[in-house]
């Protein structure tokens, strides 16, 4: 997932994420992720990159209440626009 931060949160936004990859920890099916910052090109873009035994998985963890509730929360007070994301498959 890609988000950009509004400059001067950037701080803010760290703290939820590391409070979000603990509780993604106990989520079904997740099995590692690992926060990315843009140093060099713009320090209020970051990277996530969760990966998943499956897609099921996945889709549930981002339909959940408990995501929805930090996106909503992101999205009024931290974030500078809508976070995206892309979805690679081994095989």
């Amino acid at each position: 997932m890609d988000y950009r931060v509004l400059v001067g949160k950037e701080e803010i936004f760290e703290a939820a994420c590391k409070r979000v990859l603990e509780g993604m920890h106990a989520a079904d099916g997740h099995e590692e992720s690992r926060i990315y910052r843009n140093i060099e090109a713009s320090p209020a873009e970051y990277l996530i990159v969760s990966r998943w035994k499956d897609e099921t998985a996945f889709q549930e963890f981002i339909s959940s209440d408990a995501f929805k509730k930090v996106t909503n929360w992101g999205r009024e007070h931290i974030l500078a626009g809508r976070p995206t994301h892309t979805t690679y498959h081994e095989g």
